[in-house]
């Protein structure tokens, strides 16, 4: 009986050590965006994405115990790589939202912020308060975003023009092509603040109108990961981490 019991004794610690050594080695596939400075963005001279949110799932995967290894993708591509399996998260600037929950599932928030408008400094300056204030202009949206159905709904507005990414839209602003734009304000801040768009200004008087939170998101037929993800997330949050990650990319809270 005791050789009995010593060889399931064994089997049972053999099988431990594997099942946690699969757990080390799995590896989890993160979308993110190269145009979302600074929660993720492109680092050219590492060729790697980079940011507050590349920080963050590389700590929740430290924490839960797998790799992750992310894959650079157009932000209107992120829900849909999610939902066909290319990807299994997805860690950006993207807002948890009704229509966004119907398809996927989001982790607890992380962050919250709303809009920021920018405006081409050949537009006259005055108090802008909602979107109707840019009634006769052109204003850029980037694809995808929570901005883009209330800016068409918006009556007044002589077009809203639709930009892949980030960087067109400020340098359409630059050149004067359009006249307004609107961005995350965070990730808009910090392009202006490199001071290599002189004809754009960030209108610091503006008062966001569609606020939100940003998580992580995960397939709805993946509870099980979302669930690691949000107890990782959570002991991150206690323990001050997720804080400090803010902070370094200057999102202070």
């Amino acid at each position: 009986m005791k050789i009995k019991s010593l060889t399931l004794t064994l089997v049972s610690l053999v099988a431990f050590a594997l099942s946690t050594n699969a757990l080390a080695q799995k590896v989890v596939k993160v979308g993110s965006t190269p145009t979302g400075i600074p929660f993720t963005f492109l680092d050219t001279k590492t060729n790697t994405i980079e940011g507050a949110m590349v920080d963050i799932i590389k700590a929740v995967g430290k924490e839960a115990g797998f790799t992750v290894q992310i894959e650079p993708m157009p932000f209107s591509t992120l829900i849909a790589s999610l939902t066909s399996k290319r990807i299994d998260l997805i860690s950006a600037a993207m807002f948890i939202t009704p229509p966004r929950q119907e398809v996927v599932a989001f982790s607890e928030p992380i962050y919250r912020y709303g809009e920021g408008l920018m405006l081409s400094t050949k537009v006259a300056q005055k108090t802008y308060t909602s979107f109707a204030d840019l009634k006769g202009m052109t204003v850029g949206v980037q694809v995808g975003t929570a901005f883009v159905e209330p800016l068409k709904k918006t009556q007044g507005i002589k077009e809203v023009k639709l930009y892949d990414g980030s960087g067109d839209m400020i340098r359409d602003l630059n050149a004067g092509r359009i006249e307004a734009g609107l961005l995350d304000y965070p990730i808009a801040a910090y392009i202006l603040s490199q001071g290599n768009n002189p004809n754009v200004r960030l209108d610091k008087s503006y008062q966001p109108t569609i606020m939100g939170n940003i998580g992580i998101a995960a397939n709805k037929d993946n509870p099980q990961l979302l669930a690691t993800v949000n107890a990782a997330l959570a002991k991150l949050k206690a323990n001050g981490t997720i804080d400090t990650i803010l902070k370094k990319w200057g999102l202070g809270v």
